[in-house]
């Protein structure tokens, strides 16, 4: 059934109540702090730039079914990017975010090609050397990127005499910008190309024999997750001003597993429920002190347990069987 969808023309994707009531409730969440401002503020805009990150990082890994331990590397290139261009070349922030995003797309697409070639756990270990080779360079080369020292004064996102300084505009403007990447996820999940990708996470053979050009749509479904990823680097460039190395590092790809394992890999909403769930707990047992980490990687661990797909998966067990979907 998953092969024989792509040739349908009506999108396969659907949220159902569950799934609308979590969107819903991450937007009351999202409203109560742009109330109540304060430290929660900035927590929710990284919730925000890592939504961005995981949406792409969804698209590669959930609907094409392939494992990437290296999209750190195009958020690098992001980050970067766009604090070298802003700081030393005086670029606008809109315009060297858009900048970056393009180089990050051409690195993409030549790494891409002949790494995708690779299956399983070598593609991964693959992908995990980029995002250390890159982070190594981010050290070493310290005269582009300044090595530890990394780069401060980085302008706040906007376009000329407009900008974006405001925390609670930072988040309302962050918040649109994912909603817009969400959509856009969306669309291309429901277009053919989409449904093309889950029938390759499906079965490979199988799509290659409906005519699907398993090599493109992969090298595709990279790019773009390398897209997302270099858009979620500039922007925590341009909202907190600073970057360094070790923002881009390996704690990068462990928090941004955790926020897509934990809203649902492969779902629509999951890379936005769990990455403002996975960014909010640990604020939630500041209070615990020195057990904090304790009760995070508890909660964790019970969800895994309990909701081995997702919090956006849980909706299957509140509906009749002949209704289940993804959602």
């Amino acid at each position: 059934m998953t092969l024989l969808a792509i040739t349908s023309p009506k999108p396969v994707a659907r949220l159902d109540r569950f799934s609308i009531g979590l969107l819903g409730a991450g937007a009351l969440l999202f409203v109560a702090v742009l109330i109540y401002g304060g430290y929660l503020l900035t927590v929710m805009q990284l919730a925000m730039i890592y939504g961005i990150f995981c949406l792409g990082l969804n698209f590669f890994m959930g609907y094409t079914g392939q494992a990437s331990f290296g999209q750190n590397a195009f958020a690098c290139i992001g980050g970067y990017g766009s604090a070298i261009l802003c700081v030393q070349y005086n670029w606008e922030p809109a315009l060297a975010l858009i900048a970056s995003m393009g180089v990050a797309g051409i690195a993409a697409l030549v790494i891409g090609y002949p790494t995708l070639r690779l299956r399983g756990h070598y593609l991964a270990m693959a992908t995990f050397a980029l995002g250390l080779i890159t982070y190594d360079i981010s050290v070493q080369w310290t005269s582009l990127t300044q090595g530890y020292m990394g780069y401060a004064g980085i302008p706040p996102l906007g376009i000329g005499s407009l900008t974006v300084e405001d925390e609670r505009l930072k988040l309302l403007c962050l918040g649109g910008l994912l909603l817009v990447g969400f959509c856009i996820s969306q669309r291309l999940r429901d277009s053919r190309f989409g449904r093309g990708l889950r029938a390759i996470s499906g079965s490979e053979n199988g799509a290659a024999a409906l005519g699907i050009r398993i090599s493109r749509f992969k090298l595709i479904a990279f790019v773009i997750a390398g897209l997302y990823a270099s858009a979620a680097g500039s922007l925590f460039a341009h909202t907190v001003g600073f970057i360094s190395p070790e923002v881009f590092g390996p704690q990068m790809v462990i928090a941004t597993f955790t926020m897509l394992y934990v809203g649902g890999v492969g779902t629509l909403i999951g890379p936005v429920i769990g990455a403002i769930v996975a960014s909010l707990l640990p604020e939630i047992f500041r209070s615990t002190g020195r057990f904090q980490d304790i009760a995070y990687a508890l909660v964790l661990l019970l969800m895994l347990i309990y909701a081995p797909k997702g919090l956006s998966a849980l909706g299957g067990l509140f509906r009749p069987r002949k209704d289940k979907g993804e959602a």
